[in-house]
């Protein structure tokens, strides 16, 4: 079963445009992850700073093995010192009614 990932982003405000030359740089290589079917970026236009990443997944363990890759790497260690809240991370199954 395909799963769905939201990922929310608050960057702080002087650290927007470095937060999406982070994404920029880094989602590349999510794309070409074993696993990750697609994934696109949206910018919020009613609120500034907020980036959303929305990726579709064969499965929770490709996305779970993707996610301990990111963290070894120190991704989110980059990441926690350019945001202004928790990221958030949800997941959704796909359903098929």
């Amino acid at each position: 079963m395909s799963l769905t990932v939201i990922v929310e982003f608050s960057p702080k405000p002087e650290c927007t445009d470095t937060l999406k030359q982070f994404l920029a740089e880094a989602l590349p290589k999510t794309r070409a992850y074993n696993g990750c079917t697609s994934l696109d970026v949206y910018n919020n236009t009613d609120s500034d700073g907020n980036i959303v990443v929305i990726a579709k997944w064969e499965s929770r363990e490709h996305q779970e093995k993707y996610l301990a890759w990111r963290i070894e790497q120190g991704a989110f260690e980059k990441l926690g010192e350019m945001l202004k809240a928790e990221l958030s991370i949800r997941y959704f199954e796909t359903l098929d009614i």
